[in-house]
């Protein structure tokens, strides 16, 4: 394939990326993993170091839409933020030691988990075992849940950053996944801000989990680049539609999106 060709490809995958990560609110970078992988031929570190690059943009992006719509709670987010930076480190040096293949393997196990719990989701809706917040409803991801982040104190919200930050350090995208379920279930928001809220603890576990992977020659500028310019085209439009969606239904492509990533990522071991 000539550069132009595959210029063109990496652009085009993108925007499909950065739509369906703004709709599920993941940035896209898990996307960006397995077509790495599968289209391109990267190992799993550099698919993963090279995806780092196309989603700090792309969730910034999926960020100030969210915002526009939801206001994010700050000071929770920093707590996060502030242990997830950590903990991204430690991952991040763990994946990086790993044998590529036993990582893919790892990684699409992960993903089928959580693809799992959220056609659970769909089907038989949430069961919140935190406290009830008045003005919860079903009928829109980004419908008002009240203000549950009154309810628990920042140190809640450090533990949560401390798993996200070691899964994102792991997967290099995978920490806001792992939040969003704790945040509907155990801290009662709903889906829409419950995506906001898990991708702005990450962004400085991004920066972290990029530099690592860039000092070890894992970031591919060629690759990521390009995914990055195509993702952030059609970011607003995921989110704008994210937002309309009703909370069951968005859950649904949710685990749909993620059960797709899970035949791709088995379906690319060499």
């Amino acid at each position: 394939m000539d550069l132009v060709a595959t210029v063109a490809l990496l652009l085009a995958a993108g925007a499909v990326i950065g739509f369906l990560g703004g709709v599920v609110g993941i940035g896209g970078g898990l996307l960006a993993i397995p077509f790495l992988v599968l289209a391109m031929g990267f190992e799993q570190q550099a698919a993963q170091g090279s995806a780092l690059l196309m989603v700090l943009p792309a969730v910034l992006l999926t960020l100030y839409n969210y915002h526009k719509m939801a206001p994010i709670p700050w000071r929770q987010a920093s707590a996060g933020a502030s242990t997830s930076v950590v903990f991204t480190w430690f991952g991040a040096k763990v994946a990086l030691g790993l044998d590529p293949i036993m990582l893919q393997h790892i990684y699409a196990g992960f993903i089928f988990c959580l693809a799992l719990y959220y056609f659970y989701q769909s089907k038989y809706g949430i069961k919140r075992v935190g406290k009830t917040v008045k003005g919860s409803d079903n009928h829109g991801a980004g419908a008002n849940d009240g203000n549950p982040v009154d309810a628990y104190s920042g140190y809640h919200f450090m533990l949560v950053g401390m798993l996200s930050g070691t899964a994102g350090g792991i997967f290099a995208v995978g920490g806001s996944v792992v939040v969003v379920p704790l945040l509907t279930t155990v801290f009662g928001f709903s889906q829409f801000r419950a995506q906001a809220l898990g991708l702005t603890m990450i962004v400085p576990g991004i920066i972290v989990a990029m530099l690592t992977y860039a000092y070890h020659g894992q970031v591919h500028a060629s690759a990521g680049v390009p995914l990055a310019v195509g993702s952030l085209l059609m970011v607003p439009l995921g989110v704008r539609i994210a937002y309309r969606l009703a909370e069951s239904r968005l859950r649904f492509i949710f685990g749909l999106t993620l059960l797709g990533i899970t035949f791709l990522m088995f379906s690319s071991v060499r």
